[in-house]
């Protein structure tokens, strides 16, 4: 009896890996702006501007989580 790896059981590594990858892309990226906003940019208050309606305060957190989260996917590959 030989133990060979079906497709399925692939597909279902892979989709676990690829979660996890994820997740831990997701929780370096908000560490990551959490950082920046408390180190970088100590006397703006990012929520506070975004709730005046701020909309360039909101497109530059935007840029900065994607460019954030375009270096941990580097990073990870």
């Amino acid at each position: 009896m030989s133990m060979e790896i079906t497709s399925v059981e692939q597909n279902a590594v892979f989709m676990f890996l690829n979660l996890s990858y994820a997740v831990i892309s997701l929780f370096v990226s908000v560490i990551a702006l959490v950082i920046i906003d408390k180190f970088v940019f100590r006397r703006i208050d990012f929520i506070e501007e975004i709730r005046k309606g701020n909309l360039a305060v909101a497109i530059f957190q935007s840029t900065i989580l994607l460019f954030v989260g375009f270096v941990v996917s580097s990073a990870m590959h």
